[in-house]
């Protein structure tokens, strides 16, 4: 692999892990004018099936006999797996509407340790000292960040439940999305994720409807959410990943943290202090170690 072809690939992931990092503070900001959950997620989800199904058509017509038509099995998979996609926003959405957007992150990255959990619980072994290191380091990290540390921190319990479902159910997002239906386009595979995930956005605008929906959420902010939640990341990640390899992408991709929290701290004047800086370093220490070689061994 090329420095230029690796070179590329960072970019790539780095700018597809900031678009997701910019989300939460869209979203805050969407609540400030009075939206609602369901009308952000809504709209998220509804422009962001409009928009990978024209890319869907715009690669079939470029490519036309090369693109491998997906079975049912693969539609189905991807739908299943695309639910979780669903509850992870509106997890996560619910959570940043209690608590502030720096903690909300905070919250979502312990799918680092999560993972770790969760792959021993599939493989039945242990995870190696070199995860075991890196989850004891986020859990140190997110004492820190989340400032608990501080007496006079008063966090809501209904944003920090919300927060760590929205962990739970990307931990499962990411496990299971690269592992169905890899033969498909990147596209492709959004598009049945997504509409998965609507089913369950869907689900829950209705159970919580109060008798409105404000459109005006499509244009004023809809476009801006699909953008930067459902069409730009999912492409430059899975473009940029196989430039890059796992372990460096991961790294780069955790990119993430520190860019949600630096939106929130313009944007929202969200107070972040000194320790809580230390937290998110020591977070992405852990991706870092998580991730890099050591010797021959890949963890």
């Amino acid at each position: 692999m090329s420095g230029n072809t690796t070179f590329k690939g960072i970019l790539l992931v780095a700018l597809g892990a900031s678009s997701y990092g910019m989300l939460a503070t869209f979203v805050k900001m969407a609540y400030d004018e009075g939206y609602t959950t369901s009308e952000v997620t809504l709209s998220q989800f509804a422009l962001g099936i409009l928009g990978m199904l024209l890319i869907n058509l715009v690669q079939r017509s470029r490519k036309k006999n090369t693109v491998i038509a997906p079975t049912r099995k693969n539609i189905i998979q991807l739908m299943a797996a695309g639910t979780s996609l669903g509850f992870t926003s509106l997890f996560y959405y619910l959570a940043v509407r209690y608590i502030p957007v720096s903690i909300g992150i905070v919250l979502l990255m312990q799918t680092v340790w999560m993972s770790v959990v969760l792959e021993m619980t599939l493989t039945k072994k242990l995870p190696s000292v070199q995860k075991i290191v890196s989850t004891l380091i986020v859990l140190a990290g997110t004492v820190l960040a989340t400032n608990i540390l501080k007496n006079e921190v008063a966090l809501d319990w209904r944003g920090i439940m919300w927060g760590v479902m929205a962990a739970v159910s990307f931990t499962m997002t990411m496990f299971t999305s690269n592992r169905i239906a890899t033969e498909l386009s990147s596209a492709q595979r959004s598009l049945f994720m997504l509409i998965g995930g609507s089913v369950v956005i869907t689900g829950f605008a209705i159970y919580s409807y109060e008798g409105s929906f404000n459109f005006d959420i499509l244009l004023r902010w809809g476009i801006i959410l699909s953008l930067f939640g459902t069409i730009i990341p999912p492409m430059l990640l899975t473009a940029g990943f196989p430039k890059t390899g796992i372990g460096l992408g991961s790294i780069v991709s955790s990119l993430e943290l520190p860019v949600s929290v630096m939106m929130a701290y313009v944007l929202l004047k969200e107070p972040v202090n000194a320790l809580q800086w230390l937290g998110i370093v020591l977070i992405l220490l852990a991706i870092v170690i998580m991730n890099i070689r050591f010797g021959k061994r890949q963890a």
